[in-house]
């Protein structure tokens, strides 16, 4: 009798482990939720302009994903998000579509279980409103 070997029949997750860091899930969730309709920046006012001083200091940073705030596990993620919204847009939609793209790019992107991503809507942007110092999240 001939034994066959298959190759690539090893199961590839049992041969190491992959580990996520925060500051992963941190800018993914900041990017997506400033990318849906009706969010004008994360952070509130204090934490823009402090992000904003932080970016200007020689080794202070390098780019800002303030208003974000996770925990990550080894299977699961919850994430605090601080947005401010724009003026005219229902919140609660706003506050929905946040949750629900950055609950599925998370997921898609990592893997992880998002356990729950709270909202806090800190302001809302005024159209007559001139920007601080913080440039308006892309």
């Amino acid at each position: 009798m001939t034994e066959v070997t298959e190759h690539g029949s090893r199961n590839a997750g049992t041969l190491g482990r992959t580990t996520i860091a925060d500051g992963v899930v941190t800018k993914i969730a900041y990017l997506t939720a400033g990318d849906v309709v009706g969010v004008h920046a994360l952070g509130s006012g204090l934490a823009r302009s402090v992000g904003e001083l932080r970016r200007r200091v020689p080794g202070g940073g390098s780019g800002g994903t303030h208003g974000v705030k996770v925990e990550v596990g080894e299977k699961q993620t919850a994430i605090d998000l601080d947005i401010i919204a724009e003026y005219g847009e229902v919140i609660p939609d706003v506050a929905q579509a946040v949750r629900e793209q950055v609950i599925a790019t998370v997921e898609r992107m990592t893997g992880l279980e998002v356990v729950e991503v709270n909202i806090a809507v800190s302001d809302v942007k005024l159209p007559d409103e001139e920007e601080e110092t913080a440039e308006r999240v892309r």
